[in-house]
């Protein structure tokens, strides 16, 4: 019996997928539930699994297709073995004989991470050929991104120019590439964006990690970070100032009564930006929990529309790649960003004598039509007291 497999309903907002990579070919044996292609939307990776034991007799939308809901992807004749399928019956090979490739697709399947084959499809490589160096062979996202610099590929998708010993590769944008440098622009041209600076003394924060990060590991399971001291600081500071906590709608402004924060997170497929709901429930542990859990989504490609949709403050890391200073990008329709980086020892002055002490520079860009410079400077400060006295998170003062 011939089954029809479809493009599953698209998350809301979005009208459009991309077929990003196909796992099987026509003529390979599937399993029910087993992925059979990755779709890209300009938000998420969806995986669309078998429905039924078969084999895959027509493929119709090749990667870099776009595909709307309810289309057919592919037919499977269920319960069919490899070995009877019939001749390959895609849209533009119709002539083709099947090859029966499932145990060596199977073995690919088996060595190469989500991660890997994503930056693959992404590059137009076959994952198969590619030399693992992992355990046991598996084949890594370094490995994937060690071949494209060397890839000589006359693929439609990508093109490589060379002229003597200089090469140019051509790659297209990823739909989520393209999403985020549309945002960005977005941002750029209609808000007034201004940026504040100070620093913060991380002496304080560092030595509280010190003593409790054993015992809040053992009590939590998980490890206690920064990010969740900032998180809380932030939270407070919105509190207080409530227009950092609001976005323009129209000609109306929007106070929020909860405190949605987005975590940027570095992925393969590009910069996310997973929500912590109601921060403000939230204790230090819940919030390390939730990051890390975020974390590995994201590197995995398994984060879901609802977990980057809303949010009405961002808070950005770049210290983690070493980064000194920055202005960080508003994340529209949110009307403000705090941005972290690097903890540096330098010299400062307490108390009339130079002192050397951890210091991170934080910026807060912020949307002038709707927070004012005395709010903006006064929220930042505020991040600043909290985490240079951790004490007043505890006390609310």
């Amino acid at each position: 019996m011939a089954i029809e497999i479809k493009v599953p309903m698209l998350p809301e907002s979005v009208a459009d997928a991309t077929v990003s990579a196909w796992h099987k070919k026509v003529g390979d044996a599937v399993k029910r539930d087993e992925n059979l292609v990755d779709l890209e939307t300009d938000k998420v990776v969806l995986e669309v699994p078998a429905t039924d034991d078969g084999v895959i007799t027509a493929i119709h939308f090749e990667p870099g297709s776009t595909v709307t809901a309810g289309q057919v992807l592919a037919t499977i004749e269920a319960g069919a073995a490899a070995k009877s399928a019939e001749p390959a019956k895609t849209a533009e090979k119709s002539a083709e004989p099947a090859k029966t490739t499932a145990p060596a697709k199977a073995t690919t399947e088996a060595v190469s991470g989500p991660a890997a084959r994503r930056v693959a499809a992404e590059h137009d490589i076959d994952v198969s050929k590619v030399e693992g160096t992992g355990r046991g062979g598996r084949v890594t996202k370094e490995d994937v991104v060690k071949v494209t610099t060397q890839s000589t590929s006359s693929s439609a998708s990508v093109s490589m120019v060379a002229t003597g010993n200089r090469h140019e590769q051509r790659v297209p944008m990823s739909r989520l590439r393209a999403r985020i440098a549309e945002r960005l622009v977005e941002s750029q041209q209609t808000a007034a964006i201004l940026t504040t600076f100070n620093e913060i003394n991380m002496g304080p924060v560092m030595e509280l990690r010190k003593k409790y990060k054993d015992a809040f590991e053992k009590r939590h399971g998980v490890r206690l970070g920064f990010m969740s001291f900032f998180t809380k600081a932030v939270v407070e500071a919105l509190k207080r100032f409530p227009a950092v906590n609001g976005s323009i709608d129209g000609n109306d402004v929007v106070y929020h009564g909860y405190c949605d924060v987005g975590i940027a997170v570095s992925s393969p497929r590009g910069l996310v930006v997973p929500v912590l709901r109601n921060a403000e429930s939230m204790s230090l542990a819940d919030i390390e929990r939730s990051i890390g859990e975020y974390g590995e989504k994201a590197k995995d490609g398994k984060l879901t529309v609802e977990e980057m949709t809303g949010g009405t403050f961002t808070i950005s890391n770049g210290g983690v790649f070493g980064s000194l200073l920055s202005t960080p990008i508003i994340n529209p329709p949110q009307s403000a960003i705090l941005g972290m980086h690097k903890i540096e020892e330098r010299p400062v002055v307490e108390n009339g004598q130079i002192v050397i002490r951890p210091m991170m520079y934080v910026a807060l860009s912020y949307d002038h039509r709707i927070i004012d410079g005395r709010e903006s400077v006064s929220f930042l400060v505020t991040v600043k007291d909290m985490i240079e006295d951790p004490a007043r998170l505890l006390l609310d003062v």
